[in-house]
């Protein structure tokens, strides 16, 4: 019987578009918009931030380096959490539902710029009872080392645990830990999915 659900973030519950970042960053840099993209992906800087290896001040310093950005802090904050869609993938009522019948826990890699945003911008998420972050964790997704965090912060056994997620190579580390996992394509197909293994919110 499933005791814990757990979402992904990103794509799951919250959609968003690197190309909203990158056109937002296009003016303030020698760079155009499409070759933003490679030029960050040259380097682990990322990587870096969403294990928590580096500081947000510190990414921010090394980020404008590497694009030769001329904007503040802040400005850069705003446009680094404008990749954030507004209308989320799932109601309310459904992280709602579940956890009223179960624990309820977020499995996310991001990073310690765009997770507060996100918690101020998107109010459903606070029916989850306890968050399991990359940056935090200091393990990306399909780190076995996240999802056994996932797992100790689930309070029952790792068969106990039902998780989505948009990207298959995170459901297949799941699994490999010992979750029920699938891979999140609608609302309406993982409901499906719940509503197989005798999961409710309603």
């Amino acid at each position: 019987m499933i005791k814990t659900v757990i979402f992904d973030l990103g794509k799951v519950i919250v959609p968003f578009d690197f190309a909203r970042g990158y056109r937002a960053l296009e003016p303030h840099c020698p760079h155009a918009a499409e070759v933003i993209p490679a030029r960050i992906g040259s380097t682990d800087l990322v990587t870096r931030f969403e294990t928590g290896l580096v500081e947000p001040d510190v990414f921010f310093r090394e980020f404008s380096e590497l694009l030769g950005l001329g904007i503040s802090y802040d400005r850069f904050c705003e446009i680094w959490t404008s990749i954030f869609l507004p209308h989320t993938l799932i109601p309310e009522s459904l992280l709602e539902g579940l956890h009223k019948r179960y624990r309820l826990l977020l499995l996310s890699n991001t990073n310690a710029i765009h997770f507060p945003m996100v918690r101020r911008t998107y109010p459903l998420l606070r029916h989850f009872d306890d968050y399991i972050l990359s940056h935090e964790v200091r393990a990306l997704k399909p780190s076995p080392r996240i999802y056994q965090a996932a797992i100790a912060r689930a309070e029952c056994a790792a068969h106990e645990c039902f998780f989505t997620d948009d990207i298959p190579a995170y459901v297949e580390g799941a699994k490999s830990a010992g979750m029920d996992a699938v891979q999140f394509l609608s609302c309406g197909q993982l409901e499906d999915e719940l509503r197989a293994r005798g999961i409710r919110w309603v």
